[in-house]
């Protein structure tokens, strides 16, 4: 994946107490927003993380192969979208396959084209989707990225899954033993499919979700989550997939707006290669 040239450089700067580094993502001087085009499957297009994923990589000139249940809901997010934010997305770089992650038929849909980077952000109630639709769904995508020989994939999660439990805010644990129970049950069953996939993945947890405008600071933290918006989600997811040498592959990461290490996209004229 030489094609992609987006580097990391590692800043010794402590930005809190028992931090680690601060990793800053600068293109290139050679490279345009055209060098970094690629391929890219969402699956649960339609949600609000997932709208953010599929209109952001539009914007970067990459072609999007979206499967859900909804195509009429795969629209304009609020977070990116400004103005035209619930207008459907129109870009003949974009395909919506209506059909269920469940069903192993539907997913190989997808997969007919030449995927180069998965990102997995699916969602739903429990009571609608069923207990056991993110880990069902998971192992289906990654049985045809296997088959397709896909290696990369972002999967979106949540504080709070597996071992980031600590991380969560005392009354989202409550929640999480509760009401979200069974959700919490089926990703964590998700993310231990992911880890044990042997596919380039970044299982991404973050805080709570809002529908702002994108901040352009990640912040991946070691202590409790704050908020971030889904639009900031959706850069790190991918970044993750088509970056290679994204720092948290076979990773983790928990990420907010607010404390942490700092991840952080320079998005100036100067790092775009212009004058």
């Amino acid at each position: 994946h030489n094609k992609y040239t987006m580097k990391f450089t590692s800043i010794a700067t402590a930005l809190l107490a028992g931090s680690t580094s601060a990793f800053v993502a600068t293109k290139s001087p050679s490279s345009s927003s055209t060098a970094l085009q690629a391929n890219i499957a969402v699956f649960g297009a339609s949600g609000l993380t997932a709208q953010e994923c599929v209109y952001q990589a539009l914007k970067d000139g990459d072609s999007v192969f979206g499967l859900t249940r909804n195509p009429a809901n795969v629209v304009v997010p609020k977070g990116s979208g400004g103005a035209d934010a619930d207008k459907p997305i129109v870009d003949d770089k974009l395909t919506v396959i209506g059909g269920d992650v469940t069903n192993a038929a539907d997913v190989a849909k997808v997969f007919e084209n030449d995927i180069d980077g998965v990102i997995v952000a699916l969602g739903g109630k429990t009571s609608d989707v069923g207990d056991s639709m993110l880990t069902d769904g998971t192992n289906n995508i990654i049985s045809a990225m296997k088959s397709k020989g896909v290696k990369r994939m972002a999967v979106v999660t949540s504080i709070g899954a597996g071992d980031s439990k600590d991380q969560a805010p005392f009354a989202f644990k409550i929640l999480m033993m509760t009401v979200m129970k069974k959700i919490f049950n089926d990703k964590n069953n998700q993310e231990k499919a992911v880890e044990e996939s042997g596919l380039e993945y970044c299982i991404v947890r973050p805080g709570g979700l809002t529908v702002d405008a994108p901040t352009g600071v990640i912040n991946v933290i070691d202590g409790e989550a704050g908020s971030i918006p889904r639009a900031d989600v959706a850069q790190f997811c991918l970044e993750a997939v088509k970056d290679a040498e994204f720092p948290y592959i076979g990773k983790a990461p928990c990420i907010s707006s607010v404390g942490g290490t700092s991840w952080v996209k320079d998005r100036s004229a100067s790092a775009r290669g212009q004058a």
